[in-house]
């Protein structure tokens, strides 16, 4: 079965993933996996890699379509397999939403090592991955579940913390100003200084852009994410975006009103 999960993976462009005995993750919701309605005893987990291009006023990982969807059909897909030799079992996936502490399980899983900004850092693909999982009733033996490893961390070598720009990887700040471009609502005079400071209207790459690791990042054989790149969200963009075409956007979920509010922000630089 582990093979089989293998050659899935690599059609999709995903080289690293892992399977793990549900009692070596973090639960951290509890009431995701009774909605499910099943007790879970396997997690198979994996990075997407979603690097293509630089940006000038968004997010790296938000050039793209909304990696949601991508997760989405990788992990319908997994069920399938799965559904194929164990008819009777119950699967549910995530991605972000999820009942574990997905970057815990990435972890254990040896699938990268812990940044000091909070991120995991593949040998590979540095930061700039997502997690997806499949959390299964099927029993981890069956699928070549893989021990879990000791946790390692990066060099400490403090890149990320000084490039930080609200210092809250110093210990100094509230928000980072990734949360900051996601506000709702009216922002501090402070806040939208920042913005224009660091030229963001959504998201932050600053302290990924700083460390070591990701210097020469390597692009993603991921195809999705080379689809309908946006590298500088303009008015005029966004303006002629249809609903269903912002809706598909990694930054749709805080609406059109929040977005031209930040594309107004910077425009009075």
């Amino acid at each position: 079965m582990k093979e089989r999960l293998r050659e899935y993976f690599a059609s999709h462009g995903i080289e690293y993933f892992s399977v793990l005995d549900y009692s070596d993750c973090i639960e951290t919701g509890t009431k995701i996996i009774e909605r499910a309605g099943f007790e879970p005893k396997s997690v198979i987990l994996y990075l997407l890699p979603y690097y293509t291009t630089e940006t000038v006023n968004l997010s790296r990982y938000a050039a793209s379509l909304d990696y949601h969807l991508a997760i989405s059909e990788i992990n319908e897909g997994l069920e399938e397999i799965l559904k194929a030799k164990f008819p009777e079992a119950k699967i549910k996936g995530y991605g972000d939403h999820s009942p574990i502490d997905e970057r815990h399980a990435a972890l254990i899983s040896g699938l990268g090592i812990a940044g000091d900004n909070g991120l995991i850092i593949n040998e590979k693909y540095g930061s700039y991955v997502f997690v997806g999982d499949v959390v299964t009733d099927i029993l981890p033996e069956l699928l070549g579940a893989d021990s879990p490893v000791e946790i390692e961390h990066c060099e400490h070598c403090g890149a990320c913390k000084r490039a930080c720009p609200t210092g809250i990887l110093r210990g100094e700040g509230v928000d980072c100003l990734s949360a900051i471009t996601q506000k709702k609502g009216e922002l501090t005079e402070g806040e939208e200084q920042l913005m224009r400071e660091y030229n963001t209207l959504w998201g932050c790459d600053i302290c990924q852009m700083a460390c070591p690791h990701n210097k020469s990042p390597q692009k993603t054989p991921v195809r999705f994410f080379y689809e309908s790149p946006i590298t500088n969200l303009t008015r005029e963009l966004l303006d002629s975006m249809s609903e269903d075409e912002f809706s598909r956007r990694a930054f749709a979920w805080r609406k059109r009103a929040t977005i031209s509010r930040n594309i107004d922000i910077l425009s009075e630089k």
